[in-house]
Protein backbone atom coordinates (compact mmCIF):
# COMPACT_ATOMS: atom_id res chain seq x y z
CA UNK A 1 0.00 0.00 0.00
CA UNK A 2 1.27 3.34 -1.19
CA UNK A 3 2.02 5.46 2.27
CA UNK A 4 -0.18 8.77 1.30
CA UNK A 5 2.25 11.58 3.23
CA UNK A 6 5.42 10.24 1.21
CA UNK A 7 5.57 13.70 -0.54
CA UNK A 8 5.24 15.97 2.19
CA UNK A 9 9.36 17.21 2.73
CA UNK A 10 10.86 18.12 6.21
CA UNK A 11 10.31 22.10 6.71
CA UNK A 12 11.82 23.62 9.63
CA UNK A 13 9.17 25.85 11.03
CA UNK A 14 10.23 29.41 11.84
CA UNK A 15 6.99 31.28 11.28
CA UNK A 16 4.61 32.18 14.41
CA UNK A 17 3.54 28.67 14.78
CA UNK A 18 3.45 25.59 14.82
CA UNK A 19 6.76 24.89 15.56
CA UNK A 20 9.08 21.93 15.43
CA UNK A 21 7.90 18.98 17.18
CA UNK A 22 10.78 17.16 19.49
CA UNK A 23 11.18 13.55 18.17
CA UNK A 24 10.38 11.95 21.53
CA UNK A 25 6.55 14.05 21.31
CA UNK A 26 6.15 12.31 17.92
CA UNK A 27 7.10 9.26 19.46
CA UNK A 28 4.94 9.77 22.74
CA UNK A 29 2.02 10.55 20.22
CA UNK A 30 2.39 7.06 18.77
CA UNK A 31 1.74 5.00 21.22
CA UNK A 32 -1.39 2.70 21.44
CA UNK A 33 -4.47 4.99 22.12
CA UNK A 34 -6.13 4.52 25.53
CA UNK A 35 -9.63 4.80 26.35
CA UNK A 36 -10.74 8.62 27.18
CA UNK A 37 -12.81 7.13 30.65
CA UNK A 38 -9.56 4.15 31.20
CA UNK A 39 -7.59 4.14 34.52
CA UNK A 40 -4.31 4.90 32.94
CA UNK A 41 -5.37 8.02 31.20
CA UNK A 42 -7.17 9.50 33.65
CA UNK A 43 -3.57 9.03 35.31
CA UNK A 44 -2.00 10.91 32.22
CA UNK A 45 -4.63 13.67 32.43
CA UNK A 46 -3.70 14.45 36.04
CA UNK A 47 -0.06 14.27 35.55
CA UNK A 48 -0.85 16.59 32.70
CA UNK A 49 -2.47 18.96 34.62
CA UNK A 50 -0.17 19.24 37.40
CA UNK A 51 2.95 19.50 34.85
CA UNK A 52 0.52 22.77 33.49
CA UNK A 53 0.25 24.21 36.58
CA UNK A 54 3.57 24.19 37.19
CA UNK A 55 4.70 25.74 34.15
CA UNK A 56 2.05 28.56 34.73
CA UNK A 57 3.02 29.13 38.28
CA UNK A 58 -0.48 28.51 39.59
CA UNK A 59 -2.54 26.69 42.27
CA UNK A 60 -5.38 26.70 40.13
CA UNK A 61 -7.52 23.22 40.54
CA UNK A 62 -8.93 23.97 37.17
CA UNK A 63 -6.13 23.91 34.76
CA UNK A 64 -6.55 21.17 32.02
CA UNK A 65 -6.12 21.07 28.37
CA UNK A 66 -8.96 22.22 26.19
CA UNK A 67 -9.47 20.17 23.44
CA UNK A 68 -8.77 22.75 20.07
CA UNK A 69 -6.31 25.21 19.12
CA UNK A 70 -5.35 28.21 21.11
CA UNK A 71 -8.62 29.88 19.71
CA UNK A 72 -10.53 27.41 21.25
CA UNK A 73 -8.89 28.66 24.50
CA UNK A 74 -9.84 31.99 23.68
CA UNK A 75 -13.68 31.01 23.28
CA UNK A 76 -14.00 29.17 26.38
CA UNK A 77 -12.42 31.30 28.47
CA UNK A 78 -14.73 34.40 27.09
CA UNK A 79 -18.08 32.23 26.84
CA UNK A 80 -17.57 30.64 30.31
CA UNK A 81 -17.14 34.12 32.01
CA UNK A 82 -19.28 36.34 29.60
CA UNK A 83 -23.08 37.46 29.50
CA UNK A 84 -24.91 39.40 28.06
CA UNK A 85 -24.86 43.25 28.92
CA UNK A 86 -21.23 41.95 30.83
CA UNK A 87 -18.50 45.02 30.87
CA UNK A 88 -15.32 44.56 28.93
CA UNK A 89 -12.10 46.43 28.85
CA UNK A 90 -9.87 44.97 26.49
CA UNK A 91 -6.37 45.74 25.50
CA UNK A 92 -5.69 45.95 21.84
CA UNK A 93 -2.22 46.00 19.94
CA UNK A 94 -2.64 43.43 17.49
CA UNK A 95 -4.86 40.70 15.27
CA UNK A 96 -5.56 38.96 18.68
CA UNK A 97 -6.83 41.67 21.18
CA UNK A 98 -9.15 42.50 17.87
CA UNK A 99 -9.94 38.64 17.91
CA UNK A 100 -10.84 38.64 21.96
CA UNK A 101 -13.11 41.48 21.10
CA UNK A 102 -14.75 40.27 18.10
CA UNK A 103 -15.43 36.72 20.76
CA UNK A 104 -16.41 39.39 23.41
CA UNK A 105 -18.97 41.26 21.38
CA UNK A 106 -20.47 38.34 20.02
CA UNK A 107 -21.44 36.70 23.58
CA UNK A 108 -23.33 40.43 23.65
CA UNK A 109 -20.79 42.48 26.34
CA UNK A 110 -20.42 45.89 26.54
CA UNK A 111 -16.72 46.06 24.98
CA UNK A 112 -14.37 48.73 25.55
CA UNK A 113 -11.19 48.80 24.27
CA UNK A 114 -7.84 50.99 24.91
CA UNK A 115 -5.96 50.25 21.36
CA UNK A 116 -2.35 50.77 21.10
CA UNK A 117 0.08 51.27 17.71
CA UNK A 118 0.71 47.59 16.34
CA UNK A 119 4.33 46.98 17.50
CA UNK A 120 4.37 49.28 20.70
CA UNK A 121 3.17 47.90 24.05
CA UNK A 122 -0.29 48.86 25.49
CA UNK A 123 0.26 51.94 28.27
CA UNK A 124 0.42 51.10 31.77
CA UNK A 125 -0.94 54.48 32.65
CA UNK A 126 -4.13 54.37 29.74
CA UNK A 127 -5.39 50.95 31.94
CA UNK A 128 -5.13 52.61 34.97
CA UNK A 129 -6.90 55.97 34.24
CA UNK A 130 -9.41 53.52 32.49
CA UNK A 131 -9.85 51.76 35.41
CA UNK A 132 -10.21 54.65 37.45
CA UNK A 133 -13.06 56.14 35.66
CA UNK A 134 -15.36 52.50 34.69
CA UNK A 135 -15.92 49.06 35.92
CA UNK A 136 -15.13 46.01 34.49
CA UNK A 137 -16.33 42.10 35.02
CA UNK A 138 -13.29 41.47 32.77
CA UNK A 139 -9.89 43.09 32.21
CA UNK A 140 -8.77 41.29 29.27
CA UNK A 141 -4.80 41.22 28.06
CA UNK A 142 -2.54 39.58 25.31
CA UNK A 143 0.75 38.11 26.79
CA UNK A 144 2.56 37.69 23.63
CA UNK A 145 1.34 39.25 20.62
CA UNK A 146 2.12 37.35 17.82
CA UNK A 147 1.20 39.03 15.25
CA UNK A 148 3.40 42.36 16.23
CA UNK A 149 6.22 40.25 18.59
CA UNK A 150 5.28 42.84 21.17
CA UNK A 151 5.49 41.77 24.98
CA UNK A 152 2.82 43.44 27.20
CA UNK A 153 3.26 44.71 30.65
CA UNK A 154 0.98 42.04 31.91
CA UNK A 155 2.38 41.77 35.54
CA UNK A 156 1.76 45.37 35.95
CA UNK A 157 -1.72 45.79 34.49
CA UNK A 158 -2.06 42.62 36.85
CA UNK A 159 -1.50 44.43 39.65
CA UNK A 160 -3.85 47.25 38.91
CA UNK A 161 -6.62 44.98 37.87
CA UNK A 162 -5.76 43.61 41.57
CA UNK A 163 -7.67 46.61 42.88
CA UNK A 164 -10.70 46.42 41.31
CA UNK A 165 -13.67 43.80 41.51
CA UNK A 166 -12.49 42.86 37.78
CA UNK A 167 -11.60 39.49 36.12
CA UNK A 168 -8.09 39.36 34.50
CA UNK A 169 -7.88 37.38 31.18
CA UNK A 170 -5.13 36.79 29.89
CA UNK A 171 -4.03 34.95 26.61
CA UNK A 172 -0.27 33.39 26.63
CA UNK A 173 -0.61 31.15 23.58
CA UNK A 174 2.74 32.40 22.56
CA UNK A 175 4.67 32.74 25.71
CA UNK A 176 3.57 29.82 27.93
CA UNK A 177 6.71 27.30 27.08
CA UNK A 178 8.86 30.18 26.17
CA UNK A 179 9.06 33.06 28.89
CA UNK A 180 8.29 32.97 32.78
CA UNK A 181 4.05 32.86 33.16
CA UNK A 182 3.46 33.18 36.78
CA UNK A 183 -0.52 33.25 37.27
CA UNK A 184 -0.55 33.58 41.09
CA UNK A 185 1.48 36.27 41.57
CA UNK A 186 0.16 38.23 38.62
CA UNK A 187 -3.68 37.71 39.69
CA UNK A 188 -4.44 35.97 36.65
CA UNK A 189 -7.91 34.56 36.58
CA UNK A 190 -8.58 33.14 32.94
CA UNK A 191 -5.41 31.71 31.34
CA UNK A 192 -5.00 30.22 28.18
CA UNK A 193 -2.45 28.74 25.62
CA UNK A 194 -1.97 26.50 22.59
CA UNK A 195 0.45 23.44 22.11
CA UNK A 196 2.19 24.61 18.85
CA UNK A 197 4.21 27.28 20.31
CA UNK A 198 6.54 27.49 22.68
CA UNK A 199 5.55 23.68 23.76
CA UNK A 200 6.52 22.34 20.51
CA UNK A 201 3.26 19.92 20.42
CA UNK A 202 1.31 19.41 17.10
CA UNK A 203 -1.57 21.66 17.12
CA UNK A 204 -4.62 20.58 18.79
CA UNK A 205 -4.61 21.72 22.75
CA UNK A 206 -5.31 24.39 24.25
CA UNK A 207 -3.76 24.60 28.20
CA UNK A 208 -6.42 26.69 29.89
CA UNK A 209 -6.72 27.45 34.03
CA UNK A 210 -9.41 29.15 35.95
CA UNK A 211 -9.28 30.67 39.33
CA UNK A 212 -11.40 30.15 41.95
CA UNK A 213 -12.79 33.60 41.60
CA UNK A 214 -13.17 33.03 37.76
CA UNK A 215 -15.07 29.39 38.62
CA UNK A 216 -17.05 31.36 41.19
CA UNK A 217 -18.39 33.69 38.17
CA UNK A 218 -19.40 30.79 36.16
CA UNK A 219 -21.14 28.90 39.15
CA UNK A 220 -23.26 31.87 39.66
CA UNK A 221 -24.08 32.87 36.06
CA UNK A 222 -27.59 34.39 35.71
CA UNK A 223 -27.99 31.87 32.72
CA UNK A 224 -26.12 28.40 31.72
CA UNK A 225 -23.04 28.79 29.55
CA UNK A 226 -24.08 29.06 25.90
CA UNK A 227 -21.63 26.51 24.52
CA UNK A 228 -21.77 23.37 25.69
CA UNK A 229 -18.54 21.91 24.33
CA UNK A 230 -16.75 24.43 25.92
CA UNK A 231 -18.89 24.62 29.53
CA UNK A 232 -15.71 24.49 32.27
CA UNK A 233 -18.44 23.28 34.62
CA UNK A 234 -18.69 20.04 32.86
CA UNK A 235 -15.30 19.91 31.54
CA UNK A 236 -13.79 19.96 35.07
CA UNK A 237 -15.86 17.14 36.47
CA UNK A 238 -14.11 15.33 33.64
CA UNK A 239 -10.53 16.96 34.11
CA UNK A 240 -10.58 17.63 37.39
CA UNK A 241 -13.16 15.38 38.88
CA UNK A 242 -13.33 14.31 42.49
CA UNK A 243 -10.83 11.25 43.64
CA UNK A 244 -10.94 9.21 40.60
CA UNK A 245 -14.36 9.37 39.81
CA UNK A 246 -14.95 11.28 36.82
CA UNK A 247 -18.06 12.53 34.43
CA UNK A 248 -17.72 11.75 30.78
CA UNK A 249 -17.84 14.76 28.29
CA UNK A 250 -16.50 14.36 24.73
CA UNK A 251 -13.76 11.99 23.68
CA UNK A 252 -10.31 13.61 24.67
CA UNK A 253 -7.98 13.70 22.04
CA UNK A 254 -5.80 10.97 24.11
CA UNK A 255 -2.83 10.88 21.90
CA UNK A 256 -2.72 14.60 21.65
CA UNK A 257 -2.44 14.89 25.80
CA UNK A 258 0.37 11.87 25.58
CA UNK A 259 2.38 14.48 23.36
CA UNK A 260 2.13 17.51 25.54
CA UNK A 261 3.06 15.20 28.43
CA UNK A 262 5.73 14.50 27.14
CA UNK A 263 6.45 18.24 25.54
CA UNK A 264 5.93 19.58 29.08
CA UNK A 265 8.34 16.68 30.73
CA UNK A 266 11.13 17.88 28.07
CA UNK A 267 10.65 21.43 29.14
CA UNK A 268 10.69 20.15 33.10
CA UNK A 269 13.85 17.99 32.48
CA UNK A 270 15.81 21.06 30.91
CA UNK A 271 14.66 23.53 33.32
CA UNK A 272 12.58 25.93 32.97
CA UNK A 273 15.42 28.56 33.60
CA UNK A 274 17.31 27.23 31.20
CA UNK A 275 14.50 26.74 28.26
CA UNK A 276 14.25 30.74 28.74
CA UNK A 277 17.62 31.42 29.19
CA UNK A 278 17.79 29.89 25.46
CA UNK A 279 15.67 31.38 23.89
CA UNK A 280 16.56 34.81 24.76
CA UNK A 281 20.31 33.34 24.22
CA UNK A 282 18.72 32.53 20.33
CA UNK A 283 16.90 35.76 20.08
CA UNK A 284 20.04 37.76 20.72
CA UNK A 285 21.71 36.06 17.93
CA UNK A 286 19.16 36.21 15.31
CA UNK A 287 18.71 39.75 16.36
CA UNK A 288 22.59 40.42 15.43
CA UNK A 289 22.14 38.99 12.26
CA UNK A 290 19.43 40.23 11.11
CA UNK A 291 21.37 43.78 12.23
CA UNK A 292 24.05 42.67 10.60
CA UNK A 293 22.31 42.51 7.46
CA UNK A 294 21.40 46.21 7.81
CA UNK A 295 18.17 44.92 8.64
CA UNK A 296 15.98 46.30 11.70
CA UNK A 297 13.62 45.21 14.27
CA UNK A 298 10.20 46.36 14.39
CA UNK A 299 9.70 46.36 18.57
CA UNK A 300 11.63 47.88 21.10
CA UNK A 301 13.94 46.34 23.19
CA UNK A 302 12.21 46.62 26.40
CA UNK A 303 8.82 45.27 24.98
CA UNK A 304 10.29 42.77 22.27
CA UNK A 305 9.58 38.74 22.45
CA UNK A 306 12.03 36.34 22.36
CA UNK A 307 10.39 34.13 20.84
CA UNK A 308 8.36 35.95 17.81
CA UNK A 309 10.64 38.34 15.92
CA UNK A 310 9.27 41.26 13.83
CA UNK A 311 11.51 42.41 10.74
CA UNK A 312 11.24 44.67 8.80
CA UNK A 313 11.24 44.38 5.10
CA UNK A 314 13.60 45.96 3.04
CA UNK A 315 12.64 48.94 0.61
CA UNK A 316 12.34 47.50 -2.55
CA UNK A 317 12.17 43.99 -1.60
CA UNK A 318 8.70 41.74 -2.69
CA UNK A 319 8.60 39.97 1.02
CA UNK A 320 6.50 37.45 -0.59
CA UNK A 321 8.83 36.14 -2.91
CA UNK A 322 11.83 35.82 -0.24
CA UNK A 323 9.22 33.42 2.14
CA UNK A 324 8.31 31.52 -1.06
CA UNK A 325 12.14 31.11 -1.95
CA UNK A 326 12.87 30.07 1.46
CA UNK A 327 10.17 27.32 1.75
CA UNK A 328 10.81 26.51 -1.65
CA UNK A 329 14.53 26.23 -2.53
CA UNK A 330 15.74 26.12 1.62
CA UNK A 331 12.35 24.02 3.28
CA UNK A 332 12.71 27.32 5.92
CA UNK A 333 9.02 28.84 6.87
CA UNK A 334 8.87 32.14 8.44
CA UNK A 335 5.45 34.45 8.17
CA UNK A 336 4.05 37.00 6.59
CA UNK A 337 2.78 40.26 8.61
CA UNK A 338 -0.67 40.52 8.89
CA UNK A 339 -3.09 43.61 9.33
CA UNK A 340 -1.78 47.16 8.76
CA UNK A 341 2.07 45.23 8.92
CA UNK A 342 0.72 43.06 6.24
CA UNK A 343 3.65 43.20 3.37
CA UNK A 344 5.91 45.48 5.97
CA UNK A 345 7.17 42.68 8.05
CA UNK A 346 8.34 38.86 8.44
CA UNK A 347 7.28 37.33 11.28
CA UNK A 348 10.59 34.76 12.30
CA UNK A 349 9.79 32.07 14.99
CA UNK A 350 12.10 30.59 17.49
CA UNK A 351 9.86 28.78 19.81
CA UNK A 352 10.54 25.65 21.92
CA UNK A 353 12.53 22.79 19.87
CA UNK A 354 12.88 25.51 17.24
CA UNK A 355 14.89 27.91 19.43
CA UNK A 356 18.13 26.49 18.33
CA UNK A 357 21.43 28.20 16.94
CA UNK A 358 22.04 26.06 14.16
CA UNK A 359 18.34 27.17 13.23
CA UNK A 360 18.48 30.60 13.45
CA UNK A 361 22.07 30.28 11.57
CA UNK A 362 20.72 28.49 8.81
CA UNK A 363 18.06 30.50 8.58
CA UNK A 364 20.46 33.77 8.30
CA UNK A 365 22.55 31.96 5.83
CA UNK A 366 19.10 31.20 3.34
CA UNK A 367 17.63 35.18 4.07
CA UNK A 368 21.66 36.29 3.34
CA UNK A 369 21.26 34.83 -0.55
CA UNK A 370 17.85 35.55 -0.86
CA UNK A 371 18.71 38.91 -0.39
CA UNK A 372 21.60 38.77 -2.32
CA UNK A 373 23.53 40.37 1.02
Amino acid sequence: MTHVLTEVPEVLLMGPGPSAVHPETYKAMSVSTLGHMDAQFIDIMDETSEKLRSLMNTKNAVTFPVSGTGSAGMEATFVNLVEPGDRVLILVNGVFGTRMTDVAGRLGAEVDTIEAEWGTAIDVAEVKKRLGEQAYKIVAVIHAETSTGVRNPVAEIGALVRDTDALYLVDGVTSLGGMPVKLDEWGVDAFYSGTQKCLSVPPGLAPASFSDRAISAIENRKAKVPNWYLDVSMLSAYYQGKSRKRSYHHTAPINMIYGLLQGLALIEDEGYQAVYDRHRHVHERLVAGIEKLGLSMVVDPDYRLPNLNAVTVPEGVDEAAVRQALRNKHHIEIGAGLGPLAGKIWRVGIMGHTARETNVDRFLGALTEELGA
